[in-house]
C-alpha cells in the first residue's frame, strides 16, 4: 500500500516509534529512523528492520534540539533514501517540575524538541510533498494536549501546541488533495519509559509494580488497560492510505475513552 514511499520517524527507537518504524516498514516504506542516545545500537535496530522487511532503512543520530541538525536529517534522509513522503513527529521531551519550579534551561529543551523541531520538520519537507502530491504528516499528541495536569506544563503546552500545528499545516494545503496532516492523541502507552517510571513510583511506596500501574492508570481515569504502541502504529498506517485522504486536521484520541469520558472517572 505504501510501498516505496519514503517515511521519516523521529524518536523511531522508543516504544511508540519503534512501534511506528515496524508498521510503516511492513507496508514496504523507506524509513529514516531518527533518535538519540546509543548510536551503535540504534544503527543495529535499523539494519535488522531492513533485512526483515527488504526496503532501505537509515539510521541518523540528529539532535532535534538543534535547528541546524534538523536541517541536516532532512539532507541525510534525501540523499540516502529519498524526499520524505511520510512525516512523524514523534520525539518528545518531558521534564516533571511544577510552574513555580521549572528549570528555565530545561523548557528551553523541551519547546525546542515538542514544538519547534516538528514545526522545523514540516516546514522543510512540506513544499515537497505538494509538488508530488502526495504527503502525510503525523503529529503524535497526547490524551494531555486535550487537557491539564499538575507537574506536566512542558508536555502540556507541547502536546497542545501540536494539535494548533496540526490544523494550521491543513488549512494550508485544503488544495492538496493527497497531502494531509492529522494528530494522533494516546492515552497512556506502556513504554519503556513508563514501565521504568512506574517502578520508581512503586519503590518508593514500596508495592507492586502491579498494584502500581493500577493506580497510575487510575490516577489518569485510564479505566481499562494501557493503550499498546502497535495500536498508535495502526492507526497512522490508517491515516497515511489513500482511504485516509479526506481526513485532514484532526485529532484522533487512541485512548480507550478516556478524553470522551473525563467526567465520569474511574469508579462506576
Amino acid at each position: 500500500m505504501l510501498t516505496g514511499k519514503t517515511a521519516l520517524i523521529t524518536g523511531a527507537m522508543g516504544g511508540i516509534g519503534g512501534a511506528i518504524a515496524e508498521a510503516l516498514g511492513k507496508q514496504g516504506c523507506r524509513l529514516m529512523m531518527n533518535d538519540i542516545g546509543d548510536a551503535a545500537a540504534h544503527q543495529r535496530r535499523a539494519d535488522d528492520l531492513a533485512r526483515r522487511f527488504g526496503v532501505d532503512i537509515s539510521y541518523c543520530n540528529a539532535d532535534i534540539s538543534d535547528r541546524a541538525q534538523i536541517d541536516r536529517l532532512v539532507d541525510e534522509t534525501r540523499a540516502r533514501i529519498g524526499p520524505v513522503d511520510i512525516l512523524v513527529n514523534n520525539a518528545v521531551k518531558r521534564h516533571f517540575h511544577s510552574i513555580t519550579d521549572f528549570p528555565l534551561d530545561e523548557w528551553d529543551q523541551s519547546m525546542a524538541v515538542n514544538v519547534t523541531a516538528p514545526f522545523a520538520l514540516t516546514r522543510l519537507v512540506l513544499g515537497g510533498m505538494q509538488e508530488r502530491g502526495f504527503g502525510r504528516i503525523i503529529n503524535i499528541s497526547s490524551m494531555l494536549g486535550l487537557g491539564g495536569r499538575a507537574g506536566r506544563v512542558d508536555y502540556i503546552t507541547g502536546k497542545t501546541a501540536l494539535l494548533g500545528l496540526t490544523r494550521a499545516t491543513a488549512a494550508e494545503t485544503l488544495t492538496d488533495r493527497n497531502v494531509t496532516c492529522n494528530a494522533i492523541c494516546p492515552g497512556s502507552v506502556l513504554t519503556p519509559i513508563i514501565e521504568k517510571r512506574i517502578q520508581g513510583l512503586a519503590d518508593e511506596r514500596q508495592i507492586s509494580w502491579q498494584e502500581m500501574s493500577v493506580r497510575y492508570r487510575a490516577n489518569l481515569n485510564q479505566i481499562g488497560d494501557f493503550i499498546t504502541p502497535d495500536q498508535i502504529a495502526s492507526a497512522i498506517v490508517y491515516l497515511c492510505s489513500d482511504a485516509a485522504a479526506a481526513i485532514t486536521g484532526a485529532s484522533l484520541p487512541v485512548d480507550a475513552g478516556v478524553s470522551a469520558a473525563f467526567v465520569q472517572g474511574p469508579a462506576m
